[in-house]
């Protein structure tokens, strides 16, 4: 038997050349096995989960919100009358205050989100997961969105109560609503009362939602951000294959 496999190795060698037999080999190597739906699917799902605990702890800290450009949440737009007109009235100092305690409300409340996410990625079907995984940058982000933003919201919305309540938003809106209300009182106007709860969750959504996608394209086009087995195989074997006629 070794006799016979020395003959085999002696012809190769002869026919192709050391040089060649090295390629085959480390092509042989190369070659990835077939990807299995499962895989996919739950490479997928680690690729959401790990972008949102990279969000999550982005957007957690001091400033993750307030020093961030993309996810900044600026003044109620319903309220945009308010901001301006206490602006004029020299009142901007109250302004920026309250849009800070926006911000960090939504600091604090993303901090005990990630169980959130983490639950709503589930229910994904193999088709789900093909298109996604052929999909844009952004496809699992979008998957996930429009998935699971309700369901997201509500569990949500309690969390960004009691973060409100921590940052005094309110403390903070009162007195500019009474200044307001008090130039509009001779200036004409209707008084502007924003749900600052609401505001605050869909923000707070909206700006994890960006990180995510963020951190979904940083997976699928940066090999070294791909940092388990699964998420290698899986968006690694993507990327060969999309170099592969």
């Amino acid at each position: 038997m070794k006799y016979c496999l020395h003959i085999i190795v002696l012809i190769s060698l002869l026919m192709f050349g050391c040089s060649e037999i090295a390629v085959l080999i480390q092509d042989s190597l190369d070659t990835p096995n077939e990807l299995t739906t499962g895989e996919v699917v739950k490479g997928l799902k680690e690729a959401l989960s790990v972008g949102a605990e990279h969000s999550v702890a982005a957007a957690s800290v001091k400033d993750g919100f307030y020093g961030n450009p993309l996810i900044f949440i600026p003044f109620p737009p319903e309220a945009v009358s308010v901001k301006t007109t206490l602006e004029k009235a020299g009142f901007s100092r109250i302004v920026d205050d309250f849009e800070k305690s926006l911000n960090r409300a939504a600091e604090e409340a993303v901090k005990r989100s990630l169980p959130v996410f983490k639950d709503a990625v589930t229910g994904m079907t193999i088709t789900d997961a093909m298109n996604i995984l052929k999909g844009p940058d952004d496809a699992a982000t979008v998957y996930l969105r429009s998935r699971t933003e309700a369901d997201l919201k509500t569990a949500f919305s309690p969390i960004v109560s009691a973060a409100v309540e921590k940052a005094d938003v309110t403390g903070y809106w009162r007195p500019l609503a009474t200044a307001y209300n008090q130039i509009i009182a001779i200036t004409g106007g209707k008084p502007v009362q924003p749900d600052l709860n609401e505001y605050v969750t869909q923000r707070s959504l909206d700006g994890l939602f960006i990180l995510i996608a963020a951190e979904e394209r940083e997976i699928r086009t940066n090999p070294a951000a791909r940092i388990t087995y699964i998420l290698k195989r899986v968006f690694g074997y993507d990327s060969q294959s999309n170099q592969n006629p």
